[in-house]
């Protein structure tokens, strides 16, 4: 995008957000800022404190749009179908692997944006089967390059509080929430986040090495205190997630685990043992990264031997 240009930045979900921040971060462009949700605070993390206006106002000025694929709202896919109406350019930067097509439908109405940006090879790949008759474009990924300026700036350590055992971090996700929403059944892919968080915990012996603790870290989107009942249950092993970044938990953990979450791939990039443990009875884990361990597949050979 031209930097002459004024850019309407357009963001709900965290995911979408942390790129789409550290795109304008990197590439010092003048923008207007339509953001909501979980959006905002990524924002003022990455920016400082941002102006925001409405989509409304973003449109009358702005020359060109970037939004990002939320599920928790509707915001990108109306300002899609409202900037081309007013003759805008809209790009989408997609943030994850999974279910393309729905990211661009509500109600069965389609808005595709004029342009879409994906952040590796593999999304590009996915998104040109999905969408062959839109313009696709690599852009690699602003999120991802920021994460490995500040792993090779902190290094791979440990939290020093901890003692001989490995750390696991569980990047939860909303899946119950994201499936009720879009399809009326929280076990639309055949499980909950508390399914696959109670399906590692009560496996974890599969772990060659002793676990000494696991911390679960919530999604941007779930309430407070979540998990709660999980920590109660689970006392002396499991913690909650103390508000630090992402990116300092993974660093003070041995092993990364979720479901399918881009947290994951974050988990990768920071040099982690990644480990997906969807349930048996859910879907197969849909990353394309070919380093993430299946917890099925672990639990299958220690039977086997």
């Amino acid at each position: 995008m031209c930097n002459s240009k004024i850019l309407a930045i357009i963001s709900h979900d965290a995911g979408g957000a942390e790129i789409l921040a550290n795109y304008v971060s990197q590439n010092k462009i003048a923008c207007r800022f339509v953001l909501e949700g979980p959006a905002v605070s990524v924002f003022e993390r990455q920016l400082g404190t941002v102006e925001i206006i409405s989509l409304a106002a973003s449109l009358s000025v702005c020359d060109e749009v970037l939004c990002g694929t939320s599920w928790q709202s509707d915001l990108e896919w109306l300002a899609i179908e409202q900037a081309q109406r007013a003759g805008k350019h809209v790009v989408a930067f997609l943030d994850h692997w999974i279910n393309y097509p729905e990211r661009f439908i509500r109600n069965g109405v389609q808005h595709l944006p004029d342009e879409l940006w994906v952040g590796d090879e593999d999304a590009e790949r996915l998104a040109r089967e999905h969408f062959p008759n839109t313009l696709i474009r690599l852009e690699p990924n602003p999120y991802f390059i920021e994460i490995q300026r500040q792993v090779a700036e902190l290094g791979v350590r440990r939290n020093p509080s901890v003692g001989n055992g490995k750390v696991v971090l569980f990047v939860s996700e909303n899946i119950s929430d994201h499936a009720r929403l879009r399809y009326g059944d929280e076990r639309y892919w055949g499980y909950t986040e508390f399914d696959a968080i109670e399906y590692f915990l009560e496996n974890i012996n599969v772990f060659e090495e002793k676990i000494e603790k696991v911390v679960i870290r919530s999604h941007p989107s779930d309430p407070q205190g979540k998990y709660d009942s999980l920590a109660n249950k689970y006392f002396g092993i499991v913690q909650l997630s103390d508000g630090k970044t992402l990116l300092n938990e993974i660093i003070e953990s041995d092993i990364v685990v979720g479901s399918q979450s881009a947290a994951m791939v974050v988990g990768l990039l920071a040099h982690k043992k990644v480990v997906s443990c969807i349930p048996p009875r859910g879907i197969r884990c849909a990353l394309p990264q070919k380093q993430i361990i299946h917890y099925s597949e672990m639990l299958s050979k220690r039977f086997a031997d």
